[in-house]
């Protein structure tokens, strides 16, 4: 099922802005699926699992095409069955509202695959 957040549009950080705080990205956090998790109040971090190497792959690549057209790209650890992805705003050493968004997308990729 995927989170309304995935609609949202996917915004740079504005100059000067802040990460979020651990209460700011609480609500942003609980609309994500149930394997994101918040690293150091920093970065995002989530595996997916898949049943080979040639779906995990193929989701690497859509994750890619995303972080392309969004300019907002995470890091990703491809290895056979499962794909880790990590994500946070370099720009302001944190998280933004942005990546609680790209994780959703993320979110949805993966619920077709899971289909």
């Amino acid at each position: 099922m995927s989170s309304p957040l995935a609609d949202e549009p996917v915004e740079p950080a504005d100059e000067g802005a802040e990460p979020l705080t651990d209460d700011e990205y609480a609500d942003h956090l609980a609309e994500l699926g149930p394997d994101w998790e918040v690293v150091d109040d920093h970065h995002l971090e989530a595996t997916y699992e898949f049943d080979d190497f040639a779906g995990a792959l193929a989701f690497t690549n859509e994750v890619g095409e995303l972080a392309e057209e969004e300019w907002h790209h995470p890091d990703i650890h491809l290895s056979w069955g499962e794909v880790g992805i990590e994500m946070w705003s370099h720009d302001i050493g944190g998280l933004h509202e942005s990546d609680f968004v790209m994780a959703a997308r993320m979110d949805r990729i993966y619920d077709a695959y899971d289909d």
